[in-house]
């Protein structure tokens, strides 16, 4: 796919200099490697909502489950502030179609998770989640988010933008007329990568796929979304590559020589065992699609889910 992915984001990590202290926290990886692909939609709560820079910093305090968001010296309560202008932003969102959101950690207005809430004595609790950031998970549940710390780790930077990128493949199916057949074609490409996440999804939706004529194309289609979305949040593992690597090798029964059966053998227990990362037994994967002629697996979106630029499966 060629369109770029709409990303939204907190406005700090693309360099804008709209923090409290009148500073930034731009992250590089973010905006300059990930950014090739991606069209950003900057959000910044704090600035957005009417609050000048610079400001004094806030901090939330209470009930985890319903804070009130506080300035750190004089205690004035922006709680309700922060929440009017988060239902007009998430209104304006909504028709932007975000494939997924990148926060800015440990925020009282914009962290995902485990961010400080203080409570009657003045002891910080990693409890919360930013005002604006609970706001929109609630709002688009279905969206991809991630922290930009938690993108430094391997893994979960390659789950996270593979994510993306399976998102944008589903709102391109969304666009066209929601018929059975084209939903076939989609679960068909899928197969092996929803296979990689969870091999219970993967049943669950080809029998759903199986069974579509039984369902009016919007329940279907609204189904085997959220069912979609739920399978690939959960994270692949070396066992169940090395599962979706045996099952490719399969379709070359007829093909492969003895030796260049060995080879994928040999690669894909490297690989089991940690001695090489995913991207070699996937290159020698895509080498033998592209010798000889396998267009089911050509089509398939394990072998190429996201840029190879990006370089994420070199690192899991």
């Amino acid at each position: 796919m060629t369109a770029k992915i709409k990303l939204g984001i907190s406005s700090c990590l693309l360099g804008r200099k709209v923090r409290y202290d009148g500073g930034h926290k731009l992250d590089r990886f973010i905006r300059d490697t990930l950014g090739q692909y991606v069209h950003f939609v900057p959000v910044c709560p704090e600035v957005e909502s009417g609050l000048p820079i610079p400001r004094e910093s806030m901090r939330l305090v209470g009930d985890p489950q319903h804070p009130r968001l506080l300035t750190t010296r004089t205690a004035i309560d922006h709680t309700e502030r922060m929440k009017r202008w988060a239902k007009k932003r998430l209104d304006a969102l909504a028709q932007e179609s975000l494939c997924g959101f990148i926060f800015k950690s440990k925020s009282p207005s914009s962290g995902m998770l485990r961010v400080n809430v203080y409570n009657d004595k003045g002891m910080p609790q990693k409890t919360g989640s930013g005002i604006f950031a609970k706001a929109f998970m609630e709002r688009f549940p279905g969206i991809p988010v991630q922290e930009e710390g938690r993108l430094h780790d391997p893994k979960l930077r390659e789950n996270f933008i593979e994510q993306l990128f399976a998102m944008q493949r589903w709102r391109a199916l969304l666009a066209q007329d929601k018929q059975i057949g084209p939903l076939v074609g989609f679960h068909t490409r899928e197969k092996l990568l929803l296979m990689s996440h969870s091999p219970k999804h993967y049943s669950h939706l080809g029998k759903l796929v199986a069974n579509g004529k039984r369902h009016c194309p919007h329940d279907l289609y609204d189904a085997y979304g959220k069912s979609y979305v739920a399978a690939l949040r959960l994270k692949t593992t070396t066992a169940k590559n090395s599962n979706v690597l045996q099952h490719i090798l399969g379709y070359f029964k007829k093909q492969l020589s003895a030796d260049e059966k060995q080879e994928m053998l040999d690669i894909i227990e490297a690989y089991r065992t940690g001695s090489v990362p995913l991207i070699v037994p996937i290159t020698l994967a895509n080498h033998y699609v592209r010798k000889y002629g396998q267009d089911y697996l050509a089509q398939q979106s394990y072998l190429n889910p996201h840029p190879i630029a990006l370089q994420l499966r070199n690192h899991v």
